[in-house]
């Protein structure tokens, strides 16, 4: 059994690599911004959603992959705002500043494509949405995180399975949704479409 992860976040590879699953991974690039303008008023999780289907669908034309295709998104829910990456030193700190000592959702999209030439050719997806506890940090601590270029470039600003996990006082649902990926949806997903997860284990 493949599974090609259309992503080039890190963290979604350590966590299929740390749950033994197999997989291949392909960078998909895409205009996130327009594809959210192009949407009729959406919700955070219509959002990311939107976000892994278009990622997803992109892997499977560009790459006709002989097996399952996973495209996923995040974004930070926070004090009524949707936050993606930062990029910029200048705008992490503006977001960390406002966010601190806040509880936050984090929405990660998930969505998967059936593309094997015996299988149901179908495709499904859903969001898992875990709650975030940020801690009320001091300027130094934030100005010392942001120093270290980790939160520029992830939903929110900040990692669970990084530096910034210190940061953090806690989480209410799965951790693994926190990093990009969750584990149970994603066994949710596969047996939607007939198979277990254990399929893609190593070993």
């Amino acid at each position: 059994m493949r599974l090609l992860l259309a992503s080039a976040s890190q963290g979604r590879r350590e966590v299929l690599t740390r749950a033994g699953i197999a997989h291949e991974t392909l960078p998909v690039d895409l205009d996130e911004d327009a594809l959210l303008r192009g949407l009729d008023n959406p919700g955070p999780e219509d959002s990311v959603l939107a976000l892994a289907r278009a990622k997803c669908l992109a892997a499977v034309e560009r790459s006709d992959y002989d097996g399952f295709v996973l495209g996923c998104d995040s974004l930070f829910e926070v004090g009524g705002q949707l936050l993606g990456k930062p990029h910029t030193p200048e705008v992490a700190r503006e977001r960390w500043l406002a966010m601190r000592g806040k509880t936050g959702v984090l929405h990660t999209g998930h969505w998967l494509c059936d593309n094997r030439p015996d299988g149901s050719g179908g495709t499904l997806g859903a969001t898992a949405s875990t709650l975030v506890h940020i801690g009320d940090v001091s300027d130094e601590l934030i100005d010392a995180y942001i120093a270290t270029g980790e939160p520029l470039g992830v939903a929110g600003a900040f990692t669970i399975d990084g530096l910034g996990g210190c940061l953090l006082d806690g989480v209410e649902g799965d951790p693994h949704s926190v990093v990009g990926l969750s584990l149970p949806l994603l066994r949710e997903l596969l047996s939607g479409c007939g198979v277990g997860i254990d399929a893609f284990w190593r070993g």
